[in-house]
């Protein structure tokens, strides 16, 4: 004798929902990552756990209010509770004039956007961009990309994937923990 379920009875027979269970989980929410420049803004994004960083594109800087309104339409889509952006420091440690700008810059996204905006250390992150573009060999062509192509939203993932590690150990534990 063989028993066979049909779909209602199978999707009775799965597991409860955490919420059915009366437990509220609480996601950290996704990191814009911006790697600012003077023509082009490269962005990347965190997945909702802060577990993984991909590149998500690159935006022509062309006036200030239009960039910040991009922005803030990216960071509503993605529900982005933290934006972190590039610092670009000095092999040295001390800060130039495009560290400068980029500090200018996060003040007025953290006024603008009314979201958490911190600096996060760059250095070197378009280099790494470009060896890893070429070890895969793999950069899908861009319909606005001219002859030297742009790796901005890349080097924004590699600084994002980078303070998503350092700060993978600071997480608070999840309010199931505390109980």
């Amino acid at each position: 004798m063989s028993v066979s379920l049909n779909a209602a009875e199978s999707k009775k027979s799965r597991a409860p929902k955490p919420q059915s269970l009366g437990v509220s989980v609480t996601l950290p929410g996704r990191i814009l990552a911006i790697d600012y420049g003077r023509r082009r803004i490269g962005i990347a994004v965190s997945d909702e756990l802060r577990i993984t960083a991909r590149p998500l594109t690159i935006l022509e800087r062309k006036n200030r209010s239009e960039l910040i309104r991009k922005l803030r339409e990216m960071a509503r889509e993605y529900g982005a509770r933290q934006i972190v952006i590039g610092y670009p420091l000095n092999l040295d440690g001390t800060s130039g004039e495009m560290a400068e700008e980029a500090a200018r810059f996060a003040n007025r996204l953290r006024k603008e956007l009314g979201v958490e905006v911190e600096l996060v250390d760059e250095r070197l992150t378009s280099w790494a961009a470009e060896q890893t573009i070429a070890e895969t060999g793999r950069r899908a062509r861009r319909k606005d990309s001219g002859p030297r192509q742009s790796h901005d939203d890349f080097a924004a993932a590699i600084f994002l994937r980078d303070y998503l590690e350092r700060n993978k150990l600071n997480r608070p534990a999840s309010q199931a923990d505390k109980d």
